[in-house]
């Protein structure tokens, strides 16, 4: 053959040659004709030095992945062979679009372009793209080729130029299906591959992949303040917390921050009003971004590509953004997809385009939070908005239809009974199946002893029956009182007590002045009087309760016998036991002739009696009564029922009271270490047990040893009951004068300090425990100048629960 002929050759997949065959890849595979010049030149022809044509420098903020650009050198230059970064490699390691591939891949082709002969970026979305960035190489090397070639021959001669030419390095960027990679990475050896894909499958066959995971919070905080304030400002304290929300809010996610920060920083927008309307401006393009490479673009792009290949896909994943991010069990998700290999079909496409991960156990699934946001925001019913949220809805009923009422199912199911409620839109047409849903969730965290973590559901089911049924149906109005008591749970008196001012006006109003339900609520306002230091409102209201009980119920009817039981307690909160111990010992005789003597409900009133003997300086009255009392309720309730536990430590106390601690001790140890078995470290009675060991101890001598008891249980009751529950105030108060036991009273000060805040705060200025604190606070002042160990702080001691009338629904 001469030389000016050429060689070729047709048919998929087949290779002719003149020197060296060059096959160019696509769907099927041809080789076109190189002629022998052109070849010459291929040999000849040398990259000038700094070759390539990166698509833009790297001088902007780049932050947090030099461990990363690290672990791509070691896996090309180390090795020798492709390597591939990608979200989700073929080891299950997992991300999503928008994460930085492609900055990665930039910026370390940047940093390394003196070591390569050439770099050359090509944009690999199909077979097409490739082709076509080859073409061009082989213009920018020989321009002459212009003339003579179309691209299918420039880019056959740009793949021969690499064959002679080692050293080079060639970036694919944006790869839509790994095959198209295969005939390159096989017939081009002598060079490196960077790759970059938002598929996480595929590669085991093609070449070893590098998972790229998002910022850590550091870095993603540092990376969006800068970009918000500028590289010189100097971000305060407040603000860097705020940046660091919104970077928790954005998911950590590269493209979502720089996004963000550019726009906080052209339109001055404040770090949390874009968190407030995160949904809305996700898709905003500020100076500098590409509005087509917007977060929320480049989603929709994934996911119109997920739906071309399953679209139930699509579907599942719309549902999956309304329930919570993390641990979302497959078995929730199952009955959008009933046949195993459907469900299967479809999580595998998402997973394979990293919108979703999978758990170890392959048993659960999470979603980036920010894919979320997005989803639940799209304002086309088209697009699945509605349908995402029903379906959600009908997923979470019915996994509280086949959850039992005391399985711990309920604890992987309520995140995402939360995440439903939290993200209800205001406009949100209710449904009652949903409401019971809450209600349900509710009832279990209450029978946790977590009452106060049922605001939210309780607020969520008035707002549902008001809306279907009115604000006067009895069921609202249940929901109403149902809220109100879990804010007196929480210690918010000041939610609680206009709430069931309400309901009651309301039944009054509805149901008549003397409907159980009425008096239920009159007996509850009382109750909530009572914990707010107000005795004088709460003892007329449980007198006219009690009246009306004994006239329309009958003198012995369980309502009329827990509102007497009330009232007694109102008296002995009021520093008048000796009104409420007859009362109390009419309760009993009453209990036991209606009850039974080994009823729960007499128990607790026999339990009740003795805190009123003790109360009245009479504890050697209330031990036997205690002791009676232990006995029958480790007879019937057993060891470890919450009541028996609760028994056991007031007889502690009143061990305590009697001069005795010696013998508290053993009870209460023994009690601590049941209800860390039975109720868990963070209930709230396992909280009291903890404080109560640690006054034993100080009443004992030894407040050293109390002291790490009492800062353990703090820090939970901050942790579960919130900084400024009653409890939470018990405590602080009780560690302050441990401090001072133990002759520091420099460390009670600020204790006391905080409670006094607290305390004037939630419960008012003249609550008894106010001005209890305002006494410890100057006692410790006075004993920091004199050193005197002075204090009236005294360890809490808990009774069993006064039993009010129910209203629950």
């Amino acid at each position: 053959m001469s030389e000016e002929a050429g060689a070729h050759a047709s048919g998929p997949r087949s290779i002719a040659a003149q020197d060296i065959g060059v096959a160019i890849t696509g769907d099927h595979a041809r080789v076109v004709m190189v002629p022998a010049k052109a070849v010459q030149w291929a040999k000849e022809v040398n990259a000038p030095p700094g070759a390539g044509n990166l698509p833009e420098s790297a001088s902007g903020v780049f932050m947090g992945r030099e461990a990363e650009i690290a672990t791509v050198r070691r896996l090309l230059a180390g090795s020798g062979e492709a390597a591939v970064t990608q979200e989700s490699g073929i080891r299950a390691i997992h991300g999503l679009g928008g994460i930085g591939k492609s900055t990665l891949a930039l910026h370390y082709a940047h940093r390394y372009r003196q070591d390569y002969t050439l770099v050359w970026w090509i944009t690999a979305t199909d077979t097409e793209q490739i082709v076509n960035a080859l073409a061009d190489l082989a213009l920018y090397l020989c321009p002459q080729l212009a003339s003579t070639a179309g691209p299918p021959e420039r880019a056959a001669w740009a793949h021969l130029w690499l064959q002679w030419h080692p050293g080079w390095l060639l970036v694919f960027d944006n790869v839509e299906d790994p095959a198209d990679l295969r005939h390159y990475l096989g017939s081009l050896p002598d060079g490196h591959h960077l790759a970059t894909s938002r598929i996480g499958t595929g590669w085991h066959a093609i070449a070893p992949t590098m998972a790229l995971g998002l910022l850590d919070a550091d870095a993603a905080e540092s990376l969006l303040s800068t970009l918000a304030f500028g590289p010189h400002y100097t971000a305060s304290t407040d603000q860097r917390q705020h940046a660091r929300a919104l970077a928790a809010e954005l998911g950590h996610l590269p493209l979502a921050l720089e996004q963000a920060g550019a726009y906080l920083y052209e339109t001055g927008t404040s770090l949390t009003d874009y968190r407030r309307l995160l949904g809305r401006v996700i898709d905003r393009a500020p100076g500098g971004i590409d509005p087509e490479r917007t977060i929320a673009q480049i989603w929709e792009h994934t996911l119109t590509a997920v739906e071309r290949r399953n679209p139930q896909a699509v579907t599942l994943l719309n549902a999956m953004a309304w329930l919570a991010p993390d641990d979302i069990p497959r078995s929730l998700i199952a009955p959008m997809c009933p046949d195993p290999l459907d469900l299967a079909a479809a999580l595998g496409a998402l997973h394979a385009y990293n919108m979703i991960a999978f758990s170890t156990d392959r048993q659960s699934i999470s979603v980036h939070r920010l894919v979320q946001t997005v989803l639940r925001h799209q304002s086309a019913p088209d697009k699945g908005t509605t349908t995402g949220r029903q379906n959600a809805e009908q997923l979470i009923q019915q996994g509280a239809t086949e959850t039992d009422t005391s399985s711990s199912q309920w604890e992987h199911l309520l995140p995402h009974i939360t995440a439903l409620l939290e993200s209800t839109p205001d406009h949100g047409t209710a449904s009652t199946e949903t409401a019971d849903v809450y209600l349900a969730a509710a009832q279990y965290l209450e029978r946790q002893g977590r009452d106060a973590h049922t605001i939210p559901l309780h607020t969520a089911v008035l707002a549902q029956r008001k809306q279907v049924l009115g604000d006067t149906h009895p069921h609202t109005l249940a929901s109403r009182n149902n809220l109100a008591l879990a804010y007196r749970s929480a210690g918010d008196l000041g939610q609680a007590i206009p709430l069931h001012t309400a309901v009651l006006a309301q039944r009054k109003q509805v149901l008549g002045d003397t409907h159980p339900h009425t008096l239920a609520s009159r007996n509850n306002l009382a109750s909530t009087y009572e914990s707010a230091g107000d005795l004088g409102q709460a003892i007329p209201l449980y007198k006219t309760t009690l009246a009306l009980c004994e006239q329309v119920l009958g003198d012995t009817h369980p309502d009329t016998l827990a509102t007497r039981n009330n009232l007694a307690h109102a008296y002995e909160s009021a520093g008048d036991p000796k009104r409420a111990i007859p009362l109390l010992e009419t309760t009993l005789t009453q209990r036991e002739q209606v009850l039974g003597d080994t009823h729960p409900d007499t128990l607790a009133t026999r339990n009740n009696l003795a805190g009123a003997y003790e109360s009245a300086g009479d504890p050697k009255r209330a031990i036997p009564l205690l002791e009676t009392t232990l006995a029958l309720c480790e007879q019937v309730l057993g060891d470890t029922h919450p009541d028996t536990l609760t028994i056991r430590n007031n007889l502690a106390g009143a061990y305590e009271s009697a001069g005795d601690p010696k013998r508290a001790i053993p009870l209460l140890e023994t009690t601590l270490a049941l209800c860390e078995q039975v109720l868990g470290d963070t209930h709230p009675d396992t909280l009291t047990i903890r404080n109560n060991l640690a006054g034993a101890y100080e009443s004992a001598g030894d407040p050293k040893r109390a002291i790490p008891l009492l800062e353990t249980t703090l820090a939970l009751c901050e942790q579960v009951l919130g900084d400024t529950h009653p409890d939470t105030l018990t405590i602080r108060n009780n560690l302050a004068h441990a401090y001072e036991s133990a002759g520091d009273p420099k460390r009670a000060i600020p204790l006391y300090k905080t409670n006094l805040a607290q305390c004037k705060q939630v419960l008012g200025d003249t609550h008894p425990h106010t001005l209890a604190t305002r006494n410890n606070l100057a006692l410790a002042r006075l004993a920091a100048r004199s050193v005197q160990q002075r204090s009236t702080a005294t360890p809490a001691t808990d009774h069993v629960q006064r039993y009010p009338p129910g209203d629950a629904e």
